[in-house]
């Protein structure tokens, strides 16, 4: 009997994955693939060759993503802006909506070091280190520091910030905390953030999200799940130097709560939500008035 094609293996893999629910199955296909076969990208234009024993290991990782473990999880990395970054369970997966975020903040560092500064730049609630790691590479001078709660993601930042060949600091901490990073106090440039901030009402229905990102990192605290996300705009307000910016994702349906916040904390100017590449409201964008006490005006929508 003739050995099945890569092409017939890919497409067959594509099909289970698609009745499995798998939102990207050709995607996660050929990545899965290129994974075994420890290729960068398989090209089924021009395929290479099937070695031996290459169709059971195939079906093993297929049938884990058809049980919807996170592809990230199964080939231990993922792609976040121009990184390469290691993944591993019980840290939170980088997701492609963050990088909007990450922009923004590379986009305040880059402006200050052509005015001649070397900016200071906080990451809280760091993950894996996708923002931080963006920051300290794509604007040489910029001081970096990431912080996490999870001894693990620390951990996984900082193997990711060696891969990376970036330097940068990176600590446990939790942002409740009002002593965190207290000798940056009013020097931190830019403040940037995903924190948890799922209600705790609201489990997320992909199964990659709901059994394999650790709680700690999903759900933000109290009856609308801003608590972290509250602390964090305190902390914001806390370190942040007259004219620095505050940059923090959010959920789509938060918006309006997360400006409320800001203005509640006082000390912001120009309060504003940023729509993500998609158009959704997914950050909030917000500087520290430049008189420290100043009452935060009326925020903007957009």
């Amino acid at each position: 009997m003739t050995a099945p094609t890569l092409r017939a293996l890919v497409d067959g893999a594509t099909a289970l994955l698609d009745e499995a629910g798998v939102g990207s199955p050709r995607h996660d296909a050929l990545a899965l693939a290129a994974h075994v076969l420890d290729l960068p990208r398989v090209d089924l234009v021009l395929p290479p060759p099937v070695p031996e024993g290459f169709a059971a290991e195939y079906a093993a990782v297929v049938d884990r993503r058809r049980l919807r473990e996170p592809l990230q999880h199964i080939v231990g990395s993922t792609v976040f802006r121009y990184l390469t970054m290691l993944v591993e369970p019980g840290v939170f997966v980088p997701r492609p909506e963050t990088e909007t975020v990450a922009q923004v903040a590379v986009d305040e560092a880059a402006r200050l070091t052509v005015l001649g500064q070397d900016p200071i730049v906080v990451d809280l609630c760091c993950g894996a280190g996708g923002i931080a790691l963006s920051v300290a590479t794509e604007v040489p001078g910029s001081r970096v520091t990431a912080v996490d709660a999870s001894p693990a993601a620390v951990d996984l930042t900082g193997r990711n910030a060696a891969l990376a060949g970036a330097e940068l600091t990176v600590l446990t901490g939790d942002v409740r905390d009002p002593e965190l990073l207290a000798e940056l106090d009013h020097r931190v440039d830019v403040l940037v953030s995903n924190p948890p901030y799922i209600p705790p009402d609201a489990v997320p229905v992909d199964p990659e999200v709901r059994d394999h990102d650790p709680d700690l990192a999903l759900y933000g605290g109290g009856a609308d799940g801003l608590d972290v996300p509250r602390a964090v705009i305190a902390a914001a307000a806390r370190l942040l130097v007259p004219g620095g910016l505050l940059v923090m994702e959010h959920a789509e349906v938060q918006d309006a709560q997360a400006r409320a916040a800001a203005i509640e904390c006082g000390g912001f100017e120009d309060v504003r939500t940023v729509a993500d590449l998609t158009g959704r409201p997914r950050m909030l964008v917000a500087r520290r008035s430049t008189v420290v006490g100043e009452p935060s005006p009326a925020s903007s929508p957009t």
